[in-house]
């Protein structure tokens, strides 16, 4: 393809995507897109869930894998772009249609000039977005059989395009969820005496589990806690019997998310006891950190330098976010690579209403993938019991 012919089918493909975004678990008509794009390449795109496909390139050899997610979120665009989302409420804001619109030109490309040796397992991934996510129920399908690389690229605002991001070590954190759930016991305002006030041990609750990070959590392993919501209370006159405050702890390590969860029960259930209450901790381990490993890594930013340069590659842009890559990075050595995608007059952040690309990067991204390709092929069939 000519680099002319691939922006624009590209373009196209993207945009296509982005006026019909699907929520996770539901991209229905995204996959019957996929399914007929793939067959149109003659490939054979198979469905190990029940939405996204896995489509295999290649005759023999070792085999990689390219992973794309392809699931919207529940958010309204704010936008006067063209390609807008025409589905209410829904909106691709954080770049999965352009992951898929890349995956498929790799795939097209890859099918028109197939591997010399090796095979390429292309994994269009749905659910990416929601815990526990798509990649789990992948891996579990036995998608990761005889893989001995998998790879994923990510668009990210605030990096220029022309720039990527890769690097050994974590790039993602292990991103978990709580609830505490707080008893005290009703009564009348004008009473508080009488009563045991819910609120009350929730708002010493939230500031002390503030000295989780600043006081429980090495000041050099990185760690989130945040409180997202707080429900509580009748009215105005009644004192509440009951506080229930969500929240979300991001870490990078296994050591700190398990003094994380420990402190989090100890501090709720001490503080409640203050004031005469109980507490419930129930916590929920979400994604996996993603953990590049070294040579693919080290292969992924050769290839990104091929394409892009050596001075537009820096290191691992290392963020608390949540990806469920991490679910295929703990079973297969494996990286994943930041593209930049900032648009100088739309460079809004992921999960906002008026995010969205520079549409470069898709170009780039599906020449990084090619290169790519060949370099891990090259490498493994060379040393093969060395991934």
């Amino acid at each position: 393809m000519e680099s002319s012919q691939v922006q624009r089918e590209i373009r196209e493909w993207r945009r296509h995507l982005h006026m019909r975004p699907e929520l996770s678990a539901q991209e229905t008509a995204t996959t019957a897109f996929l399914e007929e794009r793939l067959l149109a390449f003659g490939l054979l795109p198979r469905r190990l869930a029940p939405t996204g496909v896995v489509a295999d390139i290649g005759q023999g050899g070792p085999l990689i894998a390219l992973r794309a997610d392809i699931d919207a979120l529940p958010i309204v665009e704010d936008s006067l772009a063209p390609y807008a989302s025409r589905t209410p409420g829904v909106m691709h804001a954080c770049g999965h249609d352009a992951h898929t619109a890349m995956l498929l030109g790799v795939a097209k490309r890859l099918q028109e000039h197939p591997p010399r040796s090796g095979r390429v397992r292309l994994l269009f991934q749905a659910a990416e977005e929601v815990p526990p996510g798509g990649a789990l129920a992948l891996v579990e399908a036995g998608v990761l059989e005889d893989v001995a690389m998998i790879f994923g690229i990510h668009v990210q605002s605030g990096l220029p395009v022309g720039t990527a991001a890769i690097g050994p070590g974590p790039v993602t954190a292990n991103s978990d969820r709580f609830e505490i759930v707080l008893h005290g016991a009703a009564g009348h305002a004008a009473m508080p005496h009488e009563a045991k006030d819910a609120i009350v041990m929730a708002g010493h609750l939230i500031v002390a589990l503030q000295t989780i990070v600043a006081r429980s959590v090495d000041p050099l392993a990185p760690a989130a806690v945040s409180i997202g919501r707080l429900e509580a209370g009748y009215a105005a006159n009644v004192v509440a019997d009951r506080a229930r405050l969500l929240g979300t702890v991001r870490s990078l390590d296994s050591a700190t998310r398990d003094l994380i969860e420990e402190r989090l029960g100890t501090l709720a259930r001490t503080t409640a006891g203050a004031f005469g209450g109980t507490a419930e901790l129930h916590y929920a381990r979400g994604y996996p950190s993603v953990e590049n490993a070294p040579e693919p890594s080290r292969l992924f930013a050769q290839a990104a330098r091929d394409v892009l340069g050596a001075e537009h590659v820096r290191g691992a842009l290392t963020q608390l976010a949540g990806e469920d890559f991490g679910h295929y990075t703990h079973e297969v050595p494996g990286a994943f690579l930041n593209l930049g995608s900032g648009a100088p007059d739309r460079d809004f952040p992921h999960h906002h209403p008026r995010f969205d690309i520079d549409e470069g990067a898709l170009e780039l991204g599906v020449r990084i993938w090619l290169r790519l390709v060949d370099l891990a092929l090259a490498h493994l069939a060379a040393s093969p019991s060395v991934p």
